[in-house]
């Protein structure tokens, strides 16, 4: 690795996992993704991002980790960190649905409001339909996207519900399951949307 380069990664990991941070967030978003990484050989490995939005609007990335897979222990030790280097209150925390992941982000932080990520939903719908039905009930489910208040939210659900429960008994049975996680987001102004 050129000096440049390392140094640069060096200051960079420091300055991310180091520093002070704000006490307050509107929005924490948390992903991982799977990048493929050379230690003695290539493999696939979890690179965990916390990404903050600030009260003005300022986006900062907060933390990152790699790991070999993703799981709510990492997810756990990084709100951890976020507490530790002065993180107090969240609004509202977006992240996927993996299993153990709500309630240990809760924990650390019970105020917050808990959004599932709607592009994740989209993402685990696409896998559970007929090739021929995707794209018009990823369509429907879009619209949530677009809806400004509860009342229009659980509409437009109840309409998606209607339409799709017969072919997918499972999948609806499952986006019912967790539709309070889906409508987080409405409990604040649409500017903030």
């Amino acid at each position: 690795m050129p000096f440049s380069i390392g140094f640069l990664f060096i200051y960079t990991n420091y300055f991310i996992l180091s520093r002070t941070i704000e006490e307050n967030y509107v929005c924490l978003f948390l992903d991982a993704t799977y990048l493929p990484l050379r230690r003695d050989t290539v493999q696939r490995e979890a690179v965990y991002i916390a990404l903050g939005i600030t009260p003005t609007g300022i986006k900062e990335v907060l933390d990152y980790r790699i790991a070999p897979s993703e799981n709510a222990e990492v997810w756990s030790e990084i709100a951890a960190n976020l507490k530790q280097r002065g993180l107090k209150q969240v609004q509202l925390i977006i992240a996927d649905g993996m299993v153990g992941l709500q309630p240990a982000l809760l924990h650390a932080f019970p105020k917050a409001k808990f959004q599932r990520c709607l592009v994740h939903v989209m993402r685990n719908i696409s896998t559970c339909v007929r090739l021929k039905d995707r794209e018009v009930i990823l369509d429907d489910f879009k619209q949530l996207h677009s809806v400004t208040n509860e009342a229009e939210a659980r509409k437009m659900l109840a309409d998606f519900y209607s339409t799709w429960e017969k072919q997918y008994t499972n999948l609806i049975s499952h986006i019912r399951s967790i539709e309070k996680e889906l409508l987080a987001f409405l409990a604040f102004p649409a500017a903030n949307h």
